[in-house]
Formats: C-alpha cells, structure tokens, sequence
C-alpha cells in the first residue's frame, strides 16, 4: 500500500485542510504515514503569510530533495502558484496543486500512485489527528496593508452550514470529542453565502449536535465580534474556554498604518469581558512587531497593553515584507530593533503563560487524549494546557478525560487523569 505524508506549514486552515485530505487519501486506498522518511509520497501544504514561514518550505524541499530522492513531491498550499519556478527545479516535485485546485489535490495523489481502493474495501479510521479540524471558510476581503494572504487564497468563501454540520456529524461517528473550526477569516463566516447568514448562526447550529463534548475556534477578529456574539461564545458551555484573536497591534497609529480600522480599548474592552465572563479561559493574540513607522513610542505603547491586559500569550512576528504589498514599499524598521523588541515580548508572553498555568495547580480540567506512545502521554485541556501525563491511562487518544495539574514549570505541565 503506498504511504503518503503530509507535511503542514502555517495555520489552522491547512492543518484542516490536511485533516479532510487524509480521510479521503485512506478512502482511495492510500495510507497515511507519520514519518515522510517512509513515505512514498509527501504532500508540502506551503504557507506564504511571513518571509521566514516561506524560508521553511523552501529548506524542507531541499531536505527531501536530499534526503529521500525516491518521494514523489505533491506541493500545494498559498505559495504552490506563487512559487511555481522554483519548486519546479526540484527533481522530485511530481505536481503543483494551488489552492484555487485544492480540491483536486486527492485525486492527483492517487494518480501519481496508479493505486484506487476497492469498492468492498472497509474504509478504516485515519488516526492522523487526535481532534477533528473542520474547514468552515477560506480567503479574506479584509486587505490589510501587510498581508499577502487574500491575493494568495482569493475572496471570502464559506462551506453551507449543511455541510459542515455533516463533517462533524461524521467526526462524532468516528469517536472524536472535540472539533477546532478553521477559518481564513473566521468571523466573516456566511457573508458570501445565499442568504447570508453568519457564524453566530452557525454556532448555535453546531452546539446543539449530540454527541459533541467541546468546540474549539481558531482565530477571531476583534473588528467583528458584535456583543450578542461575545455573550454566547462566553456562555456556551460547549465552547472551549480558549479565545485566540487577531489583534496584530495597540499603537492607534500602527493600527491606522495597518490598515485595521480598530481602536485599542475596543480590544481591551473585548478581552476584559472574555476574562471576567469566563476566568479560566486561555487568551491569545497574534502580534506584528517592527512594523514600517513603528516608533519608540508606539513599541512601549503595544508592550504596556500587552501587559497590562488579561491575555494569556501571544504569537509574536517580526514584520517581515510580502512583495505585492502596500506596506512592502515603506521605509521599515531595523532588523535589530526588531529582534530586541520580539525577544522583550516573547519573554513577557512566557512569563504570563507561565503565571496562567500556575493558577491551575491541583486543579482539575476537561481534556482530550491527544498522543500516547509508549511511556509517553499527553492531553489537552480545554482551555489550552498541554498536560504531560504521569502514567499512561487506559483511554485512547481523542477521548475525553478528566486532569488533575500535579506540577507546572516554564518547561512542562504534568498531571494525571482523575
């Protein structure tokens, strides 16, 4: 049986993406593998949104190239189209899928391996991901002055309810407890579809399905998270307490350069109600440092708001330009002042991180099995604590257990399943 790996850089888009990929490769009789040294064919899902994200491709391509000649290359994903030049010079790239083709993406593999599952053949459960990813949106209409990604993914486009609710009724069937809903741009869910309908409608949708523990939401835009949207994702005891949004930045000045149209207490008032409504919620950002015109002032404006808010941590990126870009041709910031400034946040990120986790001590939380492998076992908690597991329980991954946090240290949360 051909083996396939499939190989994710970027978002929870593509790790979604891959998640649908690999029910449908085991459909057409394909195997998917944990280790590309074995596979015979590697699927590269590339993404485009920073200078150093596009660097990672391009160095795991060589490390194929080098390391495993035999493999034949599928490469899709934001910079399969962009890139296509150079990806072609690399002997073992078989195909190039842009994201505008995607669809096709499995039927292209198994065409490269001449293998098709027969029709008596029992489809058998792909234990590739420990939680189900679900694609509800992709692209953006946003245009924000850094970001490639809507000239590279295309116009806002949602999944119909109807189907998604199939997907996860599926996932459900499968044994899985929690399902991550992905999105380009998650909050501009339903916009485009006919009639519009939007993700508050989709949520209250999903939350009534039987059989579904806990619904985990990928990235929010603060610019579209309306009040009746905030009062139900923070009283939906279905919705993991875990909110991760899209700030990018605090100075007004940044923002307004940025092209974000947001106002920094608009963004203090929606965490400080995530916090009061739901404590023990883990509350993340993206965070853009060294931004073209960032001052000195406008730098010490985002780390005191980043401080002083309730968030848990936060991402941080170094502005790296996007060719095609507005803010590609502006005067930027020095590359060391850049790293000073991301290394000051991170270290901050850390410590907040850190004081979030101590406050769950002896306590016990929700969670999903999410890796056993020998003596080795981990959950994940609703509210986003990976839990190093003292001894390996008898439950299998992707099932629901209950965890008890015995001991936390910057390096590693341990517990036991109660």
């Amino acid at each position: 049986m051909t083996r396939v790996f499939i190989h994710n850089f970027g978002c929870r888009v593509n790790q979604a993406e891959a998640f649908d990929w690999s029910e449908k490769l085991a459909e057409a009789g394909l195997m998917v593998d944990k280790d590309w040294r074995a596979s015979d064919v590697v699927v590269v899902n590339t993404c485009g949104l920073t200078g150093r994200a596009e660097a990672d491709v391009r160095q795991f391509l060589r490390k194929l190239h080098r390391e495993k000649p035999s493999a034949r290359v599928v490469v899709t994903g934001c910079l399969a189209e962009k890139n296509r030049e150079e990806y072609c010079q690399f002997g073992n790239v078989s195909a190039i899928v842009p994201n505008s083709a995607k669809e096709n993406l499995v039927r292209e593999v198994a065409s490269l391996t001449g293998e098709t599952r027969r029709a008596q053949e029992k489809i058998q459960p792909v234990n590739y991901r420990s939680r189900a990813l679900v694609k509800v949106q992709d692209g953006c209409n946003a245009r924000c002055t850094f970001c490639l990604i809507p000239y590279l993914r295309g116009p806002a486009r949602s999944v119909p309810v109807e189907d998604i609710i199939t997907q996860i009724e599926k996932a459900v069937v499968r044994g899985f407890k929690e399902v991550v809903l992905a999105g380009i741009h998650l909050c501009a869910y339903g916009e485009d579809l006919t009639p519009p309908v939007t993700l508050l409608n989709l949520l209250q949708e999903i939350v009534k399905m039987e059989g579904l523990e806990l619904l985990r939401l990928s990235s929010l835009d603060p610019r579209l998270l309306p009040e009746n949207w905030l009062e139900f994702i923070a009283g939906e005891e279905k919705i993991c307490p875990h909110f991760h949004l899209s700030l990018q930045h605090a100075s007004p000045e940044v923002l307004k350069k940025m092209g974000r149209r947001s106002r920094p207490e608009e963004y203090a008032a929606i965490l400080d109600y995530l916090h009061r409504r739901r404590p023990e919620a883990s509350l993340g950002a993206d965070i853009i440092v060294g931004f073209p015109g960032e001052s000195e002032e406008d730098y010490l404006f985002l780390k005191g708001f980043l401080e002083q808010s309730p968030l848990t941590y936060f991402h941080v990126f170094s502005y790296s330009p996007r060719p095609g870009t507005p803010a590609a041709h502006w005067a930027g910031v020095s590359e060391k002042i850049k790293k000073e400034r991301a290394t000051e946040l991170r270290k901050i990120s850390r410590e907040k991180n850190l004081a979030f986790k101590m406050r769950f001590l002896n306590e016990m939380r929700p969670a999903v099995m999410v890796k056993k492998n020998g003596s080795r076992a981990e959950a994940l908690t609703d509210n986003y604590i990976k839990v190093a597991l003292n001894e390996v329980p008898a439950v299998e991954v992707r099932q629901l257990v209950e965890v008890r946090i015995k001991k936390v240290t910057p390096l590693e949360v341990t517990g036991e399943v109660v």
